[in-house]
């Protein structure tokens, strides 16, 4: 059977409490502007049966899959508050025969989704935290929803969702006989922030996967061979004596002194790093009023580099720094350490069966009002008005000097082989973290990503189920690459700093 186009059917079923968002916008969605998601370059290119019965699973459930991504959205939920959205997914999985375990790795909002028995195991990967000050309407222009509140930037709504319907896909096929194993959807919350898949990865819960994938909203599509830098977050806080700026400064110690002469040496460090390192700090505190000598100062650094292993040695050489400036200035200082990423251990051989997955979906299709509405948000933002791009690109050699930044999912790839990929969410060459996305995200640009997404992480998952010898090609990769380094979370000591609700 030859298919260059996809039916969808929408089968209205009584809506349990957890589901009631889903409303007419979601049915207006389907019925006046779906097109084609899926396309073949050439009429020759056959699927077999359950690829085709993940391309009709994920279409089956696209309606309920969207309207969790706009609910998600509208929460707009910051990390580790993300109460609403990691309910109504978990509601959702454990509705589709998911065993759901809740509350994992000491954050509420974190759990894991599993189905099946015995090997492989293969995990997916979700989140569904929004970006602090980034609320933004679907509007083609930047139109703030609600003053200084959150929003998804990132394109977070649509990530989870997404993984979520590559699992329900899988979990059909097991349930079905077609395929052995288990298959895991793992809820991480916090990614902007505190990482919450280190802390899950500290606790071991990636250790016995066989392979886990990710995705990621963007403006390209492509199996993801970019790789992530690798980061240490952390605080350097010095503790002085207050005294009146102006009668009697003598008598005070100033934390303030300190912390601009560790901003200073932080300076005269950069001539003696790599290129592709990179360090980034801000004042968090510098005193309260002018007329007092301040006798308490922070300053919240990020460093960063391609290897973890000269981040730390970076990070050493900025500890001496503090200490230095705690001895000229006559105060006490204190390093706290936040979190770390590891840089991500790419796995090429994982990401070639998914591009040739990539290849048999083809490019997604767009409206000319999709099109024109892509254009609007260009034209908004002073960029190139080029439309909008859902052609997977070619597969390419890996990223040795990634110029981008780090992510929670790295640390999982030292765990297990992880299979990334990104697909056109948005308008082309819209940068990330900005309006643009929040906008491109809650409208039918971002869901057709998102169900295209499913489709080819499932097909890439299937092939791993079926084919032993490609499954142990990825491991085999994994091993190599990892070599003899044992993995440990760049965490501090004791549970996540989970805010109270």
């Amino acid at each position: 059977m030859f298919f260059s186009s996809i039916t969808f059917v929408v089968t209205l079923k009584p809506e349990p409490s957890s589901m009631s968002f889903i409303n007419k916008s979601v049915l207006l969605f389907l019925i006046t502007n779906l097109v084609i998601l899926t396309s073949f370059a050439q009429k020759s290119i056959k699927l077999s049966p359950d690829k085709q019965a993940i391309i009709s699973s994920v279409d089956k459930h696209s309606a309920e899959l969207i309207a969790l991504s706009d609910s998600i959205w509208k929460y707009a939920e910051p990390a580790l508050h993300e109460y609403r959205s990691s309910k109504i997914l978990m509601d959702y999985a454990g509705q589709q025969g998911f065993n759901v375990q809740r509350g994992v790795s000491g954050m509420p909002t974190a759990f894991i989704a599993s189905y099946g028995a015995g090997r492989p195991v293969i995990g997916i990967l979700g989140e569904y935290d929004a970006l602090p000050g980034m609320s933004q309407k679907v509007s083609s222009k930047e139109e703030v929803l609600k003053e200084g509140a959150a929003g998804h930037a990132c394109g977070h709504n649509l990530f989870s969702p997404g993984s979520l319907g590559a699992a329900i896909a899988i979990k059909e096929l097991i349930q079905q006989g077609k395929i052995k194993g288990t298959v895991r959807f793992y809820g991480t919350p916090a990614e902007e922030s505190i990482g919450g898949k280190i802390y899950m990865a500290r606790d071991g819960l990636f250790n016995d996967l066989d392979a886990c994938f990710d995705w990621h909203p963007d403006y390209q599509t492509k199996a993801d061979l970019d790789g992530s830098l690798s980061m240490v977050d952390f605080t350097v806080e010095f503790s002085g004596i207050s005294a009146h700026a102006s009668s009697n400064p003598w008598d005070g110690k100033s934390a303030l002194d300190a912390a601009q002469l560790f901003a200073d040496g932080v300076e005269m460090l950069r001539e003696h790093i790599r290129p592709t390192a990179r360090m980034h700090y801000v004042f968090s505190d510098g005193g309260d009023v002018p007329n007092v000598v301040p006798a308490h100062a922070a300053v919240w650094m990020w460093i960063r580099d391609r290897k973890q292993a000269d981040v730390e040695k970076i990070y050493e050489r900025v500890q001496k720094i503090a200490e230095g400036a705690a001895l000229m200035a006559d105060v006490k200082y204190k390093i706290t350490l936040n979190v770390g990423d590891y840089e991500m251990l790419v796995n090429r051989t994982g990401n070639m069966a998914l591009n040739s997955n990539l290849q048999l979906l083809g490019p997604i299709t767009y409206t000319p009002q999709e099109i024109s509405f892509a254009k609007e948000i260009q034209r908004s933002m002073g960029i190139d008005t080029t439309g909008i791009k859902g052609v997977p690109l070619p597969f390419k050699e890996t990223v040795d000097d990634p110029e981008t930044g780090s992510t929670d999912v790295a640390d999982v790839s030292w765990c297990t082989p992880d299979i990334s990929l990104i697909v056109t969410t948005t308008p082309d060459n819209v940068p990330g973290h900005s309006w643009a996305v929040t906008s491109s995200c809650g409208l039918s640009i971002g869901h057709k990503g998102m169900l295209y997404a499913a489709k080819a992480m499932a097909m890439t998952m299937l092939d791993l189920y079926q084919q032993p010898e490609l499954l142990a090609a990825v491991r085999k990769e994994f091993t190599e690459k990892k070599g003899d380094c044992v993995f440990k979370a760049m965490l501090p000591d004791g549970p996540p700093p989970v805010p109270q609700k």
